[in-house]
């Protein structure tokens, strides 16, 4: 397993609180780890620690642009959110946490364009790869312009409210920000409520041209992002112009759970060939598993994973042979489908045996 491919203990060096319920967490990344953890704006780290005997695992998207040699995450609490709750309660400067170097694709894409220009709508959290993206576009071209649609409950949970205003006032002429609040009446009623597929539908049709953005970088809650590509979509943008950053992957109707427990039955004790840090292993696929990730890993393999929701791309595995099937996924290219790979901890074997391979 190479350096990048393995947790680190980093040792935090502040602690700062954004909103009353979220914080911004710093590293302090030693010399010999600053190329290692080295980042593009967008990407997130993996963060592990043990609570109450269990290996537990989340991503944080990196809110600081590459200039300004940091690494700073967000963590913002969530309801039962046992990771969340202890990062916002509990850590402190001089504590030391597990974290896997950046990764990711939630990036800015490559353009030919002398002034592009960017639009991103973010809720919540989702503001955290969209800050990263926003001031490095804007601080390495001073020609690039940027719209950001915010959506919050209220004012007071606007996460970096004050950067924001100041970047804002940095960029003038090349940086737009509009604040959408569901709990608090503003003056123009277009930026009340939240941004759902009408306010998208809105916003589009009243406040932007769509079709002068070089790309859509949205992140946030789920109905909100499912809403923002739709109203895209039916504008005729591009699919490849659309980035979309997902934390969780919501909820499963009982009919495709039905589905993908039959389909699990169906694999109990297919054979899978297994190449891991350049060893090769043979297991059987285990339906109360789920998934052939589960599987490995109760086998006694350390197969890398981070979020377990077909999100991150941290379990990618390339298929040698046979063939599987994904419940979800959210986190690999048409391309890397076509070529071969899959997200273990959605696969499930639809062959007599399958050889696959962590290290491709």
């Amino acid at each position: 397993m190479s350096v990048n491919e393995r947790f680190h203990k980093l040792k935090i060096a502040e602690v700062r609180r954004e909103t009353p319920d979220s914080v911004s967490i710093r590293f302090d990344i030693p010399a010999e780890l600053k190329d290692v953890f080295g980042f593009k704006a967008g990407q997130h780290l993996t963060l592990r620690t043990e609570m109450n005997g269990e290996d537990l695992r989340r991503n944080y998207s990196v809110c600081v642009a590459p200039h300004e040699n940091e690494i700073r995450i967000a963590v913002k609490q969530t309801p039962g959110g046992r990771f969340s709750g202890w990062a916002n309660t509990a850590l402190q400067p001089g504590h030391t946490i597990e974290v896997l170097p950046p990764m990711g694709r939630f990036t800015v894409p490559a353009t030919d364009s002398d002034t592009p220009y960017y639009v991103a709508l973010a809720g919540g959290s989702g503001i955290t790869p969209v800050l990263s993206i926003l001031k490095t576009v804007l601080a390495e071209n001073p020609r690039a312009h940027f719209t950001l649609l915010y959506g919050n409950r209220d004012s007071a949970s606007i996460m970096f409210l004050e950067e924001l205003a100041g970047l804002k006032n940095r960029y003038l002429d090349r940086l737009e920000i509009y604040h959408f609040l569901e709990n608090e009446a503003e003056e123009i009623e277009l930026f009340n409520g939240r941004l759902d597929a009408a306010k998208c539908e809105e916003v589009f049709s009243s406040l932007i041209d769509v079709k002068e953005a070089e790309a859509f970088f949205v992140c946030g809650p789920g109905p909100m992002m499912d809403a923002a590509e739709s109203a895209l979509l039916k504008r005729n943008i591009a699919p490849n112009r659309i980035f979309i950053e997902r934390f969780t992957t919501g909820t499963i109707s009982a009919e495709q759970l039905a589905h993908d427990e039959a389909l699990q039955q169906r694999a109990q004790g297919t054979q899978i060939t297994v190449t891991l840090d350049g060893r090769r292993s043979k297991i059987s696929f285990n339906a109360e598993k789920g998934n052939i990730l589960e599987s490995v890993q109760a086998a006694g393999l350390p197969a890398p994973y981070a979020c377990k929701g077909g999100v991150c791309s941290t379990c990618r595995a390339k298929v040698l042979s046979g063939t599987v099937t994904m419940k979800k996924n959210y986190g690999l290219t048409d391309a890397e489908v076509a070529e071969g790979y899959v997200l273990t901890c959605q696969s499930v074997p639809t062959s007599d045996d399958v050889a696959l391979s962590y290290d491709a």
